[in-house]
């Protein structure tokens, strides 16, 4: 104990105490038809962005986390796995009993419904638990949860029909998804990433969601432009601004106040403080970066109102709201 350790037998500890390290994985679920003959990495579609992103501008494409090979071959198929995108499995509060906790908390806060009207499978390599008669995931319950948050502070689930959104590291284009199947006053959800291969996938991915109507995905190269044709309410960044380098937030903040996107709503990937400090993996303090540009914190609540689910539900950390003045 003088040095912060204690032996203990193994039949207490949790799954993920007893492999805290655990290598990427996903659940050898179903997958539809063309799916292998579409997503794997020698698609001409991705070569073509993969292309595209080489010659890009350097300060947003240079890469702190998502270096060659942090896709892996698997993860183009089973994207919705425990994996690059999504941690599932991995790490502290990402056993069942924080699981369950995340459930009950959701339905105790679900005034819209939502665990009930949306429907959750293992396509992909997803990873679903049976809690309380309901199939969850972590895709499922984080989305649910950050969709509260904005209503909570922007009213979104009541907005006008013609509301926008741009989501920032979009990855595969889960928040899309439950987004435009929860709400169908929004009237456009653009896609965008810097990692040619979160594009490729998430082309695929709204487009077997039969989202197409109202979901765009739209490659870096081509961002300015979208922007410049479709005025956005609402941008979104979940994770990814904490696994960025400052020169790349920078070029984001820059397009946002530019194109006068009046909110952004950021989730950052750090447990610093319980995710209270928006920091990126690199100890850069981004909040400067982002109010450099004229944004000010509108918001910030923990993912969990509940002190003790705050610590120890599914993956704590804080969602932070600014507005652009």
């Amino acid at each position: 104990m003088a040095h912060g350790y204690r032996v203990v037998h193994s039949s207490i500890l949790l799954d993920w105490q007893k492999n805290p390290d655990g290598e990427a994985r996903f659940n050898p679920s179903r997958l539809p038809e063309g799916a292998k003959s579409y997503l794997h990495v020698d698609h001409p579609r991705l070569i073509e962005l993969r292309s595209r992103y080489s010659t890009f501008d350097s300060r947003v494409t240079t890469p702190f986390v998502w270096r060659n090979g942090h896709v892996r071959a698997e993860d183009l198929l089973y994207f919705r796995g425990d994996n690059a995108y999504v941690w599932q499995l991995r790490g502290p509060n990402m056993g069942l009993p924080a699981y369950a906790l995340a459930t009950y908390y959701v339905k105790s806060i679900d005034v819209l419904g939502l665990l009930s009207n949306l429907v959750e499978d293992d396509c992909f390599g997803n990873f679903i638990f049976h809690i309380d008669r309901k199939l969850v995931s972590r895709d499922l319950l984080d989305s649910i949860i950050e969709i509260y948050f904005l209503d909570r502070h922007l009213g979104l689930a009541s907005a006008a029909s013609d509301f926008n959104i741009l989501d920032i590291g979009a990855g595969y284009g889960r928040l899309a998804h439950r987004m435009l199947c929860a709400l169908p006053n929004v009237k456009r959800y653009v896609c965008t990433d810097a990692v040619a291969e979160s594009t490729f996938i998430s082309e695929y991915y709204l487009g077997f969601r039969n989202l197409n109507d109202r979901a765009r995905v739209v490659p870096l190269h081509q961002i300015e432009e979208a922007l410049e044709a479709q005025p956005i309410d609402l941008a979104i960044n979940i994770h990814s601004f904490s696994e960025c380098r400052l020169p790349a937030i920078e070029w984001w903040m820059s397009l946002l106040a530019k194109h006068r996107v009046k909110y952004l709503m950021i989730v950052p990937n750090t447990m610093d403080h319980g995710g209270e400090l928006l920091l990126t993996h690199e100890r850069k303090d981004m909040r400067m970066v982002i109010e450099k540009h004229g944004y000010r914190e509108l918001a910030k609540d923990p993912k969990y109102a509940d002190p003790v689910l705050q610590k120890y539900a599914l993956n704590p950390t804080c969602h932070f709201l600014f507005e652009l003045l």
